[in-house]
């Protein structure tokens, strides 16, 4: 047996005590750990450095390994195996060169998450102006990229994104005097929901993303045209001040060094008796370094907070955490139903781009929905005031005004 899958073998026995993991070397070498529970799952490697690469640096080398196809699943897929070792990983202290490797990330992470808006234009840039054929072949019809709100099991995946604009409506309390920010507005359904269905006075949406725009401005209705905008800019460069503000699955992108520039700018932007919502992707744990594979190839400049991060910025720019709610396997269900679809249209997106893109992505949408499932990766959903008496007194009023708000879906 190679000196490098003997060791890896060392390295992981002590780890993966449940389930069964069979690994197969390059000269056909093999291990089996676990207690043989469960469905057995198969990975082979097809060359002598793979193995070296999952010791030395896992969090970064597996994601590498799959995309080149130096990993590759005999028996089950890559979520199978992605959830077998963090299941397994939590119960086990990381190994002498992770934890090496993982002080060096955190050492370097905020000088790498510098976005300033130059910078920031390029990392939106690197994943959301891909081209709307490649997210057109999983989102929902309203292409929401962010995570649903599951009322029952077996709810779909286009009821469950209709939930969550109304759910993130309910809590902004929109009146039909409101003028409303979208920051982070991607292809623009939640900007159009809150003009139509919850009758805002105007909603402006902004985005970094040429793509998103696009379509954005395409999809406005002409009897919306006097309430809607969408503009191509950074949120630091709004002016105006705003009843609500709004924004979902943006603040990942913000940078861990900038969350004091971000609230700031939100304080700025939100009437005194206004009321804000952040929708945020976060770390349940103690603050943490975001996974490199992501960084790398996914969503450079992206950070996961932890809500001790989120809310030392709140505190010391004068806002008022008046409600948190904690999402937890939402977004797992999310990324379920995402991967489905793209595996049902897999030929179409290996035409669009290459087999080793989609084996990219496949790992992405596997590794996200593993990390909600078995990590401490949740979704955060705080309403932020500058004032004590800004949002109602009670919880109640969410049912209340999402009850109105579905009546009026079908009928706007």
């Amino acid at each position: 047996m190679a000196i490098g899958f003997s060791l890896l073998e060392r390295a992981l026995a002590p780890i993966v005590r449940s389930g069964t993991l069979e690994m197969i070397g390059p000269s056909g070498e093999r291990f089996v750990l676990g207690d043989g529970s469960g469905p057995r799952v198969v990975v082979r490697l097809s060359d002598p450095g793979a193995a070296w690469a999952l010791l030395l640096d896992p969090d970064l080398s597996t994601g590498e390994l799959y995309t080149d196809g130096r990993l590759s699943m005999v028996s089950g897929d890559i979520l199978d195996f992605l959830g077998l070792m963090l299941r397994n990983a939590a119960e086990a202290p990381a190994s002498l060169p992770v934890r090496v490797v993982d002080r060096a990330r955190t050492a370097v992470q905020l000088w790498r998450q510098r976005n300033e808006p130059g910078r920031s234009r390029r990392n939106v840039a690197h994943h959301y102006d891909l081209g709307d054929a490649l997210y057109g072949l999983f989102l929902d019809p309203d292409w929401q990229y962010s995570c649903a709100y599951f009322e029952h099991p077996g709810q779909s995946l286009a009821d469950a994104q209709l939930a969550k604009k109304r759910h993130v409506a309910a809590k902004l309390c929109v009146e039909p005097h409101h003028r409303v920010l979208d920051i982070g507005c991607g292809w623009g359904g939640l900007t159009l929901y809150l003009a139509r269905v919850a009758e805002a006075a105007s909603v402006l949406g902004v985005t970094l993303s040429t793509q998103q725009i696009k379509r954005a401005r395409e999809r406005i209705d002409p009897a919306l045209a006097a309430k809607v905008r969408f503009e191509l800019t950074d949120y630091r460069a709004v002016e105006d001040q705003f009843d609500r503000i709004v924004s979902v699955g943006m603040f990942e992108h913000v940078g861990l060094g900038h969350y004091d520039e971000f609230f700031r700018t939100c304080r700025a932007r939100l009437a005194p008796d206004g009321l804000m919502l952040l929708h945020t992707i976060g770390c349940s744990d103690a603050p943490s370094v975001t996974n490199p594979w992501i960084t790398k190839y996914i969503f450079p400049g992206g950070h996961l907070p932890s809500l001790s991060d989120i809310l030392k910025a709140v505190e010391l720019q004068g806002l008022i955490v008046t409600d948190i709610e904690v999402l937890r396997l939402h977004y797992a269900e999310t990324l379920a139903a995402w991967r489905a679809n793209f595996h049902a249209r897999r030929d179409e997106a290996v035409r669009l781009f290459d087999e080793r893109f989609f084996r990219m992505w496949d790992y992405y949408l596997a590794m996200s929905e593993a990390a909600f499932r078995f990590e401490n990766v949740v979704v955060f959903q705080l309403q932020i005031a500058r004032r004590q008496d800004a949002a109602p007194l009670k919880r109640d009023y969410v049912r209340d005004v999402e009850d109105r708000l579905r009546a009026r879906e079908g009928t706007s």
